[in-house]
């Protein structure tokens, strides 16, 4: 993975438009490590092969980087992202890494399964 290339995210955000996506959303503050110190305040979210369509996605900021996927119901939103798999082009795969190195958030999209 590399740092986030907006250019590059949006082209991919924009091929994918208006197609049904399988979409893996997760976001932790560090769950997994609250049996180290019982006093950290800890929260998760995951989706994993969830179905979105989305007629618009954007990218905003200057890293790090939001996504917004916008649905005829709805929003799924995503910030905090960092890098992205720049060796995908037919599936968007981006990581939002702390300066530590730890996964905090992923948003992936593809129209096969993860």
């Amino acid at each position: 993975m590399q740092l986030i290339n907006p250019q590059m995210v949006q082209e991919l955000l924009d091929k994918l438009q208006d197609q049904d996506l399988y979409i893996h959303l997760e976001m932790t503050t560090g769950a997994y490590a609250s049996h180290e110190d019982e006093s950290k305040f800890t929260a998760s979210t995951f989706i994993k092969n969830g179905v979105v369509r989305y007629n618009r996605g954007t990218i905003a900021g200057f890293g790090p980087y939001r996504v917004g996927l916008k649905m005829e119901q709805g929003w799924v939103y995503s910030q905090g992202l960092t890098h992205f798999d720049e060796t995908e082009t037919e599936r968007l795969v981006m990581a939002g890494h702390d300066s530590d190195g730890k996964l905090v958030v992923a948003l992936q999209l593809s129209k096969e399964p993860f």
